[in-house]
């Protein structure tokens, strides 16, 4: 399965990002194959809007399964991660990446 964090560094210490469309990186773990990949988010800085359904079809061309973040996605966003069958967890924003995985793991996040 594929998991996609949204954090503000590209290491399993780094802090969460407590948003979703404007996370400053998005990382994909591979439970299968241990492989952790960052994704720069960086290319949203400028847009004044839409950066949530960006987001999201960042997840659909990831595939990833499972969303971890802070505050969720918006309703555009939110709609889109829907279609593709993605699952948002909501609450890991005061965590690291560790933390929130193992949060997760643990059954301790909320499903937005």
């Amino acid at each position: 399965m594929k998991i996609v964090f949204t954090t503000e560094g590209t290491e399993w210490e780094s802090k969460m990002d407590p948003r979703f469309g404007r996370a400053k990186y998005f990382m994909v773990f591979d439970e299968e194959t241990k492989e952790l990949i960052p994704l720069d988010n960086g290319d949203v800085e400028g847009e004044a809007h839409g950066a949530g359904p960006k987001a999201a079809r960042k997840m659909a061309e990831a595939k990833v399964e499972v969303l971890i973040t802070g505050n969720g996605p918006g309703g555009n966003a939110s709609k889109v991660l829907e279609k593709l069958g993605t699952v948002s967890y909501i609450g890991a924003g005061d965590m690291t990446m560790k933390e929130a995985y193992e949060a997760y793991k643990n059954g301790e996040l909320d499903k937005a």
